[in-house]
């Protein structure tokens, strides 16, 4: 029996912790102000004929907080590079100089801020749901459990307290990266 207990609670603190992973992964592509090679890691180039990632063929740098300089182990592939921004619709107008790809990322708008924080309060609204949901599914697995009301409460809250730890934690994240995207 606490085996399955044990199981349970691990699965669920898995699962969250999974959620607060996934809205770190989102987090780093909303764009924030400055250039960052995170910004073409979903670029993907056609390298003799496979679909390859972007840093797989080059190597992504930013000299500065308003370019990205994109130098390919193989010069004949900037064109492919070039064509791989375009497709990946970033929005970046990407030029070369025979040496490498550079993009020239312009400053954020006041607008555009105001759009990319509406899309990190959906995506950590969407790790709360996600979060929630596992103790949602926490819940009705000690509910099956046949144990004494006592250490089913005790379960409930430690669950429950597991969760607003999770909540917290994404509200935390989510105010340092509207932070970040509404400085100038």
């Amino acid at each position: 029996m606490e085996d399955e207990i044990d199981f349970i609670i691990d699965t669920a603190k898995e699962a969250m912790a999974n959620a607060l992973t996934h809205l770190k992964k989102k987090f780093v592509n909303i764009r924030a102000g400055k250039a960052s090679p995170a910004m073409v890691g979903g670029v993907m180039v056609d390298y003799y004929g496979s679909s390859t990632p972007l840093s797989q063929v080059a190597n992504v740098s930013t000299p500065d907080g308003m370019t990205i300089t994109i130098a390919p182990w193989e010069k004949g592939l900037i064109p492919d590079i070039e064509k791989g921004i375009h497709l990946a619709n970033l929005g970046f107008n990407p030029m070369n100089n025979g040496e490498s790809v550079i993009i020239n990322v312009p400053p954020l708008t006041e607008e555009r801020r105001r759009d990319l924080a509406k899309q990190a309060k959906h995506e950590a609204e969407e790790s709360k749901i996600g979060v929630r949901n596992d103790r949602k599914n926490a819940m009705n697995e000690i509910k099956n459990l046949d144990i004494s009301e006592d250490l089913q409460k005790n379960l409930e809250e430690d669950v429950q307290e597991m969760t607003d730890t999770h909540i917290k934690i994404i509200d935390e994240l989510l105010s340092v990266k509207e932070k970040e995207i509404m400085t100038v």
